[in-house]
């Protein structure tokens, strides 16, 4: 007779987790601490829970007082985004205190023992809205900084095309004018004066210094250009220069008078007529 071969027994905690008829649902709380998610009746069978009701809450602003309805298991964040609402008080301005303490804003309403129709005073945090204005500041000062150095390199991209039309000119043996190469780099020391206005930080600051580092090194390929052009040219002149006396002296050979030659022939003649002898005749 064939025997069936059994199944594995199961480990105890899947055992444990059929018999409650199914896995357990954890949820953290606040402190970090991992719990079982509770239901609605606290049996442990899994239901749906249903939802919890709202409850009102009673907020001080000074002489005036907020009635805020919302579920106690929404957390003092959430209550100061209600808040923001209704006084215009930015959340991160708020101070949410509850029985004499200033309440966390990742704090839960019911952990923290808030209740229906209990009281919490609002008050305006001061330092933190300093610091809030301050960080506005800082951003749009950042920002207006990006932007400048934005325009600045869109203009030096502009200048380095025509720097790089200069070199290659000068690497085909071609002629630059000067007041060319004077007017580019005037063009990038404006926009190297416009650079070291700028105050930035972080970012915008390796941005600037970057941008600086372009501009100088473009500027110092100028002046090597400019060295190289001059020495061209006068490479070209010092060559030019014996061809051209070679032909005067040419020309001078051709068209020189033949008074050498005459004054020869006679100075000869007069020292042949010098050489000949008289002779003094008589008659007889």
């Amino acid at each position: 007779m064939l025997r069936s071969k059994s199944s594995k027994p199961s480990s105890p905690a899947i055992a444990a987790e059929d018999a409650c008829g199914g896995v357990d649902e954890w949820e953290v709380r606040p402190g970090g601490m991992l719990v079982q998610k509770r239901d609605a009746a606290g049996t442990g069978t899994g239901a749906a829970a249903p939802p919890v009701p709202n409850i009102r809450v009673r907020v001080q602003h000074g002489s005036a007082y907020l009635d805020v309805y919302l579920s106690p298991q929404s957390t003092f964040g959430e209550l100061k985004k209600l808040l923001a609402e209704r006084t215009g008080l930015h959340p991160l301005d708020q101070k949410l205190v509850y029985k004499g303490k200033d309440r966390d804003s990742s704090a839960y309403l019911d952990i923290s023992g808030v209740k229906d129709r209990s009281k919490i005073v609002l008050l305006e945090d001061s330092t933190a809205q300093a610091k809030r204005f301050l960080e506005m500041r800082r951003s749009a000062k950042m920002e207006k900084a990006t932007k400048s150095i934005s325009q600045i390199s869109l203009e030096v991209d502009k200048l380095a095309l025509q720097v790089s039309a200069l070199d290659a000119a000068v690497s085909k043996g071609g002629k630059v004018v000067e007041n060319d190469v004077l007017n580019l780099i005037e063009l990038l020391m404006a926009q190297l004066i416009k650079l070291d206005g700028i105050t930035a930080d972080g970012e915008a600051k390796q941005q600037r210094g970057m941008q600086v580092r372009r501009v100088q090194k473009y500027v110092e390929r100028l002046d090597v250009l400019k060295i190289k052009s001059n020495n061209a040219q006068q490479q070209k002149q010092q060559q030019s220069q014996p061809q051209k006396a070679a032909t005067l002296d040419f020309f001078d050979s051709l068209f020189a008078p033949a008074t050498p030659a005459a004054s020869t022939t006679t100075t000869v003649s007069s020292a042949s007529s010098a050489a000949t002898p008289r002779f003094d005749w008589e008659i007889f």
